[in-house]
């Protein structure tokens, strides 16, 4: 296992380099200047122009900027923005908020796709499996701001159950709505997959064998079926827990969420490339990490995996 878990993380650095190379390149190699678009229709003292060149680095060739970046990185230093506040200060303000809205969201989302699809692979066929499989290709299809528009119409103002926006400090009740919303728009591939591995598992010989064994239904289904059935649900939970750490931006913006998402749209429209670059390097971080626990966990629902 501590073989692997290093021969992982060495497969990290590559990644890493590559994708904050690419981000880099991305936006602070597109035509234009980063510091005379800070200053709008202004025309600033040229002076000053040199000077927040200078303390950006971007008086430095391309290269030589983003290798000074990555040494920053490295030692945990993500640099300032554009309007001098220090990168790792924002990320202290935003990053909680959207972990737990993140969290809550994925915990909706598991409870949904685990128990339907577990049910409706145990009813292959029959009304609830048809039923479920429709009722999730029409949430599938609908677009996300739609969801969060008629959920924040319909039980927001109309019924009350919830709040319509988030307050400050973003307080759990308050992200139960947008975390709704964002399990809704992401269960229906979980409970397919969770409904296919369950099929699939049911036919295995190890599961015909514990019913010749004598074994409960109530047994087997919890131990045999559903724990080796979970491994597809848990890789694309993994992919989904990246995607709402980066990209819960429409649902951020609607219910006005404080998160990582709400900053970095607002960053991109101001045109703080430090910021965007930075944000989403340290996602990428993010989502590396969380790929590697899921790779570790497999082990732990599967005991026909070992890592040799």
């Amino acid at each position: 296992m501590l073989r692997y878990i290093l021969f992982r993380l060495l497969q990290v650095i590559p990644v890493l380099l590559g994708t904050t190379f690419l981000i880099y390149f991305m936006v602070f190699a597109m035509p234009g200047d980063p510091i005379l678009a800070m200053f709008g229709d202004k025309t600033p003292d040229p002076a000053i122009i040199e000077r927040l060149r200078e303390q950006y680095n971007l008086d430095q060739p391309f290269f030589v900027q983003y290798l000074l970046y990555l040494k920053g990185v490295l030692v945990g230093d993500f640099g300032m923005s554009f309007s001098g506040q220090p990168v790792s200060s924002i990320l202290e303000r935003t990053f909680p908020v959207t972990i737990k809205l993140a969290a809550m969201a994925i915990v909706f989302e598991l409870l949904l796709a685990v128990t339907i699809g577990l049910i409706s692979g145990l009813r292959k066929g029959k009304f609830f499996d048809n039923l479920n499989l429709i009722i999730g290709l029409v949430f599938l299809s609908i677009p996300i701001f739609v969801i969060a528009f008629i959920a924040q119409f319909g039980l927001g103002i109309k019924l009350g159950w919830f709040r319509t926006t988030v307050g400050t400090g973003a307080p759990l009740q308050d992200l139960l709505l947008p975390a709704i919303v964002l399990a809704v728009s992401l269960y229906p591939t979980s409970m397919r997959l969770t409904r296919a591995s369950v099929i699939d598992t049911l036919n295995q010989d190890f599961v015909r064998t514990a019913y010749a064994k004598g074994l409960s239904r109530s047994r087997v289904v919890p131990v045999h079926v559903l724990r080796n059935s979970l491994i597809p649900t848990i890789t694309n939970t993994a992919t989904n827990f990246g995607t709402l750490m980066v990209g819960a931006t429409v649902t951020e913006g609607i219910f006005n969420v404080p998160g990582v998402g709400n900053a970095l749209f607002n960053a991109i429209l101001k045109g703080d490339n430090s910021l965007v670059v930075s944000f989403v390097t340290f996602m990428v971080l993010i989502y590396l990490g969380v790929n590697l626990l899921v790779d570790l966990l497999y082990a732990v629902l599967d005991p026909r995996i070992r890592y040799a």
